[in-house]
């Protein structure tokens, strides 16, 4: 088998011990005789999988007692409209933060619902860093305020959390979650698509603090309602199974490494490694101010297309791939996700030295 490092954002690298285990037991889980994919989702060994998977969750990241657990179908795009959905209901008014395509996507859904006021931007920018906040535009009644903790395509985040005061904080943590310790308690909910550091796409995570919950309209679908899902405990319809059970074993892997301050040291550590080789180089930039870089989702260009190309084209010749930049950014773009080891980023940086010398300006 080919040795690879996959920079991909997502769909994204899972850890090898993940990966070997599911193939381990893909046939015959735990002595069922059956594949978990085949598992009935009310019989007791899925059962055992996905209460085991919410229990680590929740000690992984301290998950205070009064937040409930959901994981859901329909990925992360889903909450943009289930969001204002439940919450936005009191004054038909929230507060978003724009800062990149997933932002606008949830702004775009939110406005079917209310009335949305967009505190700050970074569009005229391109999206290079999180706008500072002025909380004086912020509205004192508002029914919550939304921010997306970690850019994937700009490769930006947040470095200190909003205050919001009695607002809600609302926070898409989908390319960050799991990367470092936070303090669940400064949110009212949390959500995260499982396809970056979670699992394989198709489903999102949601931990919804007990007092937003029962907020929405009888006319809400059931299948868009916290309450419903809350009551069945995410089996109200047929869950997404596999993606439960992979998410539970990548959560039993971060126990192993040693929880998210271990992951949080691992990640500052491949991060600076690329970084740091940005800063120096005559050929490669990032294009995101520094004081708002992700240690997930680093961009780079070099200023000339065909240039680009051509690195993308070598890198993947030499095993390196998935490197290339979203369109509204171009270059490139490493997604060092908690399952990229650090021989990847060096590998990276490596090829990064050899192309700089020979392709010089």
């Amino acid at each position: 088998m080919a040795n690879i490092f996959n920079f991909s954002a997502g769909p994204a690298v899972l850890p090898k011990e993940v990966l070997k285990q599911a193939a381990d037991e893909m046939l015959d889980y735990k002595g069922s005789g059956m594949s978990v994919m085949e598992l009935s989702h009310r019989g007791k060994e899925f059962t055992q999988i996905i209460e085991q998977a919410e229990a680590n969750l929740r000690e992984i990241l301290a998950i205070p007692a009064n937040y409930h657990v959901l994981f859901l179908q329909g990925g992360a795009s889903l909450q943009f409209a289930m969001i204002p959905m439940n919450l936005m209901v009191k004054n038909k008014k929230a507060d978003y933060v724009h800062t990149g395509e997933w932002s606008k996507k949830a702004i775009s859904e939110a406005k079917r619902f209310g009335t949305v006021n967009v505190v700050a931007s970074s569009e005229k920018d391109n999206f290079t860093y999180i706008p500072e906040l002025n909380p004086a535009k912020f509205s004192k009644d508002a029914d919550y305020f939304y921010i997306v903790t970690n850019n994937t395509i700009y490769g930006t985040e947040y470095k200190e959390i909003p205050q919001t005061g009695d607002v809600p904080l609302i926070a898409d943590m989908s390319s960050n979650i799991l990367s470092a310790p936070i303090d669940v308690s400064k949110f009212g909910l949390i959500f995260a698509g499982a396809q970056k550091n979670i699992g394989p796409a198709g489903m999102a995570i949601v931990i919804i603090r007990a007092d937003l919950v029962g907020k929405a309209a009888d006319t809400v679908p059931s299948l868009m309602n916290y309450k419903i899902h809350v009551e069945n405990k995410s089996l109200f319809n047929t869950p997404p199974c596999y993606t439960i059970y992979i998410a539970g074993l990548v959560f039993e892997w971060i126990k192993k490494q040693g929880g998210l301050a271990a992951m949080e040291k691992r990640n500052r550590e491949k991060a600076e490694i690329l970084y740091d080789y940005l800063d120096r180089s005559s050929l490669f930039r990032s294009p995101v101010k520094p004081e708002c870089r992700s240690l997930m989702n680093i961009p780079f260009v070099t200023g000339n297309e065909e240039l680009d190309n051509k690195f993308i084209a070598e890198a993947s010749k030499r095993g390196l791939k998935t490197l290339k930049g979203h369109r509204t950014v171009g270059g490139m773009r490493a997604s060092i996700y908690n399952a990229m080891p650090k021989e990847g980023v060096e590998a990276l940086v490596q090829f990064m030295k050899e192309f700089e010398k020979s392709n010089k300006k």
